[in-house]
């Protein structure tokens, strides 16, 4: 630790008059009332008003092209359908999710998910804290408390985007309300409830201010819980299962052009199945404490961040699985950290954007032995009898340590210059650097036996991973250039390159059980089912990418628009797998292992040069305005990646397939009318290493309605109208304790939906 503490000390004094708020995404020079004005009006819950729902991003002059931004009049209709925050991004082009638990998907940015994707909210970070990343940060927000987000892929600013190489995610939940008047207290309130056919799934929120004109108090808390759900054949899709809880409080003050906001808050989820693991989760209860300031100086903005978060997370097996299984699998992470940033106008055309951040996340990962009991054959490995194929264990092991006392630590410092040249010419040009350190303690497994042959030959592994340093520095560099021309007033261009550089993660880098086959296959992040060890010798990866994007438009701006965005991405060092290498002793680094093609298989993480290109194509166009009928629209977004590792000529793992979505918009007064057709191409580029499955091209129509009278707003819909079976290309492996014969994942069959919000 104390060779970072020149470094830590050094971003500190550089930038302590710097300071930043992470979600900050602007890219054009902005005035100082403009910016009083954003700070002093905070979101209104008046755009309940049903609206003509813009399913494919606007092209806007005040943020960058590859910059999606969704804001509540596109967000409210979504709610709805979904308790899962990254199922509001589904349909914009270029993303698309890896789903695992009810609330727990990832979203994917042009092929890439997880953590190569930056993700946070209100500029706070939550790293993963489990080896099946059942807790990414999405599943920390619920949807009715987000207002905004951006989602940013291709060309990444420096200012948002360091340690990752697939784009940035940005939540901004519910901004503080201030009363309009010195002598007026504000007193307003939220309150909604849904209900979903399939699964029987139920929820509501609750939202409640309290404010004057300098401080204003937010409250508001969220709830939902679902059965497993059924397909499209009216099968229950079982280990779909879940219940979650999210609750916040933010306390704002406000003095001229100055805003101090400190939001404290948690979550309990005492369950969530995962269709596509061995574990389920069985508790994640967080906690957090962020702190934020922002405020306007003669020569800018100075804004500040500080964040504390807490996970204390639990898997077991749940009955769907295995009924009467006990395999306790515990996980404890804490993230602290600042971040500080800087916007100076330099003048009328150049703004100066510099900053620095420093994140420390630690994490124990310990699996508490059953306790003594007629465990049977699937848990003799953790018997110390010195026979796995015992029928009885008499002598429970010790806690096996998956991840002791894990370190990641990040110091990132940035400079990023916008300059607007004229009415038709813009640049942004940044750099970064950030610092990564990353250690952990030795470890020890259930069954320490050298002698033993079968699954429970822990101690090589153990003895091979503690003997070597474990102590890791990384020195990433990060470069972005962008140009963008507007030649017109129909037709917008905006391209450039980007150095994006990611180190690996705690469990990338030290997961270290080798021989035991389903010990390794407890750590699988990805969602198909496989086992995973860790590779000590990892480096970081480096993703060079090529964008380009046009947009056009009519001379009005109002009657049609399209986006086309062609990108190229090749990696360096990308974190992909290879099948473990041929060892003595244990049941995973077999012969069997290395020939199979298909079922699961063992790997290990390892560095691969991969290259990643595709095409985003997204539009919208009227088709007519009628005072008797009311306006129609229609509009599509397109999305189409291809992966490959160079190396070995195998495809990249869960890419989506090509697929589109085409919807039918209409609006008459206060009533509108959704009806989307979304269509999937079938998977056939897969992952051999991995014995990825393919899944076959679907179509599915989806249909939603909204109406609104006074201070109330009602919405429904269909999803998947004609109960259509499909299985999802990226869902992973369906497995139950291995008894659905390794398929893919069904997808949902037709869902009925109602929710009502009132505001008081």
């Amino acid at each position: 630790m104390s060779s970072k503490i020149p470094y830590l000390f050094f971003g500190l004094f550089y930038t302590i008059p710097v300071i930043v708020f992470a979600d900050d995404v602007s890219v054009t020079n902005t005035s100082k009332s403009e910016v009083k004005s954003d700070i002093k009006e905070a979101s209104q819950e008046g755009a309940l008003m049903p609206q003509m729902v813009v399913n494919a991003a606007r092209i806007e002059e005040s943020v960058l092209l590859n910059v999606m931004t969704l804001d509540l009049p596109m967000l409210i209709p979504l709610r709805t359908a979904t308790s899962d925050t990254a199922h509001l991004m589904e349909g914009q082009a270029g993303v698309s999710l890896y789903r695992g638990g009810g609330v727990s998907s990832l979203p994917v940015l042009h092929g890439m998910a997880d953590e190569r994707v930056r993700t946070n909210i209100d500029g706070r970070e939550v790293p993963s804290a489990c080896g099946n990343h059942m807790n990414p940060p999405l599943s920390y927000v619920d949807p009715s408390h987000v207002a905004k987000i951006n989602v940013t892929s291709g060309i990444t600013p420096v200012s948002i985007g360091g340690d990752s190489i697939g784009g940035t995610v940005s939540i901004q939940s519910t901004d503080p309300e201030f009363s309009q008047s010195a002598d007026k207290v504000l007193t307003k309130g939220k309150m909604s409830a849904f209900t979903r056919s399939n699964g029987t799934n139920n929820g509501g929120n609750l939202a409640a201010t309290l404010a004057t004109d300098k401080v204003t108090l937010l409250v508001q808390g969220s709830t939902t819980t679902a059965n497993d759900y059924k397909d499209g054949h009216g099968d229950k899709v079982l280990s779909t299962a879940y219940e979650s809880n999210n609750y916040s409080a933010n306390l704002s003050v406000k003095k001229e052009d100055h805003v101090v906001n400190l939001e404290i808050g948690g979550q309990d989820i005492p369950y969530q199945d995962f269709v596509n693991a061995h574990m389920d989760m069985i508790g994640n209860q967080a906690k957090f404490v962020n702190s934020r300031y922002e405020g306007l100086f003669a020569w800018g903005k100075l804004d500040t961040q500080l964040q504390w978060e807490n996970t204390k997370h639990q898997m077991n097996v749940r009955g769907d699985k295995e009924p009467g299984m006990d395999m306790p699998m515990n996980t404890d992470g804490t993230t602290m950290g600042y971040l500080v940033k800087g916007e100076i106008e330099l003048t009328p055309r150049d703004t100066l954007r510099i900053g620095n951040e420093f994140t420390h996340f630690g994490l124990d990962d310990w699996w508490p032995p059953s306790p003594a009991q007629d465990m049977g054959t699937a848990m003799g490995m953790m018997c110390n009898s010195g026979d796995i194929y015992t029928s009885t264990c008499s002598m429970a092991p010790g806690t096996l340590w998956n991840i002791n006392n894990g370190r990641r630590d990040r110091l990132g410092t940035f400079v990023e210059w916008d300059a607007k040249w004229d009415s038709k010419w813009f640049s942004q040009l940044g750099v970064r650097n950030d610092m990564v350190w990353m250690n952990t303690d030795d470890v020890i497994g259930y069954n320490m036996n050298s002698a033993s042959t079968n699954s429970s030959a822990y101690q090589v592994d153990a003895d091979t991973f503690n003997a070597r340093n474990h102590a890791r520095q990384d020195v990433n560099f990060d470069v972005t250039a962008l140009l963008r021309y507007e030649p017109d007033q129909t037709t917008l261009y905006e391209g450039g390159y980007a150095r994006k550089t990611r180190s690996p993660n705690l469990y990338e880098r030290y997961l270290w059980i080798y021989r035991s086959k389903m010990s390794a296959q407890m750590n699988s992040a990805v969602g198909d089912a496989n086992g995973y060890t860790g590779n000590l010798d990892l480096e970081p990866e480096v993703a060079h990418t090529l964008s380009l994007t046009a947009g056009l438009r009519d001379k009005n701006r109002k009657n049609w628009e399209v986006k086309i965005t062609p990108y190229y991405t090749y990696v360096q060092d990308f974190i992909d797998a290879d099948r473990c290498a041929l060892v003595t002793g244990g049941n995973a680094c077999t012969q069997t292992n290395l020939d199979a093609t298909s079922g699961l298989v063992n790997l290990q993480y390892a560095n691969h040069d991969a290259e990643l290109y595709g095409l985003d194509v997204s539009g919208r166009t009227s088709l007519g305005e009628s005072t008797t009928a009311g306006n129609f629209a229609l509009s599509g977004v397109m999305g189409y990646v291809h992966g490959k590792n160079r190396d070995t000529k195998d495809g990249l793992y869960n890419i989506m397939p090509l697929n589109a979505r085409f919807t039918l918009e209409h609006q008459y007064d206060k009533w509108s009318n959704d009806l989307e057709v979304q269509l999937v191409k079938s998977k056939e580029h897969v992952s051999s290493v991995r014995d990825e499955l393919k899944t076959g091209g679907y179509g599915v129509v989806n249909y939603k309605t909204a109406y609104r009278w006074d201070q109330v707003r009602l919405d429904a819909g269909i999803d998947n109208v004609f109960d259509r079976f499909y299985n999802a290309p990226l869902d992973g492996v369906y497995w139950i304790g291995d008894k659905t014969g390794m398929t893919a994942v069904p997808g949902m069959g037709r869902t009925f939906y109602m929710g009502m919000s009132v505001e008081f």
